[in-house]
């Protein structure tokens, strides 16, 4: 069962992404599969509290965005928003992950079969 937000929990959303609910228009698009990483070559200094955590916890390698909002307990729009920010500030880089492969021709793994069969 998912929390149910109180209209504290929405003001202070607000002010955490500046009444914004999209991420600026400099940022990659961000999905709930964008893998983020952090530079770790710029001071936290003046970053608030949610934002020096998010650089703090992608320090140890990829995340996607979907892992910092669980790991950060913000809501999944106010995420993209800050990540967004941090991404223009350079603190941290986004990336798509890696497509899945091909999955193989079933005529091939049929081929390959038999012949393995005929060993």
């Amino acid at each position: 069962m998912t929390p149910r937000r109180t209209r504290t929990d929405m003001v202070r959303q607000y002010v955490i992404t500046g009444g914004r609910s999209a991420p600026s228009r400099n940022a990659p698009a961000l999905d709930v599969v964008t893998l983020v990483v952090s530079t770790g070559d710029r001071p936290l200094n003046g970053l608030g509290p949610e934002l020096a955590s998010i650089v703090e916890l992608c320090l140890g390698g990829h995340l996607s965005i979907a892992e910092v909002a669980s790991r950060t307990q913000l809501p999944m729009t106010v995420t993209k928003v800050l990540v967004g920010d941090l991404i223009d500030s350079g603190h941290v880089i986004a990336r798509r992950p890696p497509p899945k492969a091909a999955l193989p021709d079933h005529e091939l793994m049929e081929k390959v079969l038999h012949g393995l069969e005929r060993l």
